[in-house]
């Protein structure tokens, strides 16, 4: 089946999906309506053949029992909206949506050279660093990155990532990017970043002396709700887009740079046990 960014119609898209899961074992209609949390055992073959809509609990449903997650999700969403659209305006909306994830999002998944890759930030930067520099050996890439690694260090992420080909060679001692994003599948992807952003999150302390031309910090302490807490994240994953387009369009790159956005409780929930108190 195609990556879900190579569809533009979900209904399509839902049907590769049926006929794969068919074809791999026992799986009707009945299944996958009754998987999706619907009580009708057609629906979703009814929604396929253009005889229903989905809702907005609909899709979310729908794309649970499809096993989508983040961008695939997001992408999935789009798709609907872009097949469901009223008018044009919100369905060229909807469309331009799809291309911007689209575009950001070629992804190979990969899954056991995930923990691999993220097991050490020299990984992610050493194929970022490496096109840039061509016919720069070991030694010399080291030399550039913060904080100074060893020749052998790079060596050994270069070997890593030509072996699961998220490098190619172009020459003696050049490398071009095989792909432009890595996944996995969800649970292992969230629990590989999660030793990913502990490392990044320590290199951004010594970052602080870099000069405030070179670097951006900017941090503020806040109460908010839930309510309030989902809206800045919604915020926060547009704002991370957007900058991931930005980047993607650059054709001067000079330069590795790590963006983290991050925001946790610095406290407790103040009303979690109040009735008890009371």
């Amino acid at each position: 089946m195609k990556p879900i960014v190579e569809y533009s119609d979900f209904r399509q898209y839902m049907l590769d999906y049926y006929e794969e899961r068919k074809r791999r074992s026992v799986f009707s209609w009945r299944e996958f309506s009754k998987i999706a949390g619907f009580t009708s055992s057609s629906y979703m073959k009814v929604v396929c053949d253009g005889k229903s809509k989905l809702s907005r609990i609909g899709v979310e449903r729908t794309g649970a029992a499809m096993g989508l997650v983040g961008f695939e999700m997001e992408y999935f969403r789009a798709m609907v909206e872009f097949g469901q659209a009223s008018t044009e305006e919100k369905k060229k909306a909807a469309y331009e949506h799809m291309l911007a994830i689209a575009k950001v999002h070629k992804v190979r998944v990969l899954e056991g050279d995930l923990f691999e890759f993220y097991d050490s930030w020299q990984n992610p930067v050493v194929r970022e660093l490496a096109p840039l520099m061509p016919g720069a050996t070991p030694g010399e890439i080291a030399k550039k990155c913060y904080p100074e690694i060893s020749a052998a260090e790079v060596q050994q992420s270069l070997n890593f990532l030509t072996k699961a080909g998220l490098l190619k060679k172009a020459g003696d001692s050049s490398f071009v990017q095989a792909e432009t994003s890595i996944t996995g599948t969800p649970d292992a992807t969230r629990l590989a970043l999660r030793g990913m952003h502990r490392q990044m999150s320590k290199l951004a302390t010594p970052a602080l002396d870099l000069p405030v031309e070179q670097r951006n910090f900017s941090g503020v302490t806040m109460g908010v709700s839930r309510e309030s807490y989902e809206r800045i994240v919604k915020v926060l994953d547009e704002c991370r887009r957007q900058i991931i387009a930005i980047a993607a369009d650059d054709k001067d790159i000079d330069q590795v740079y790590r963006l983290n956005l991050q925001l946790f409780p610095l406290t407790k929930n103040v009303k979690e046990g109040e009735n008890e108190n009371a």
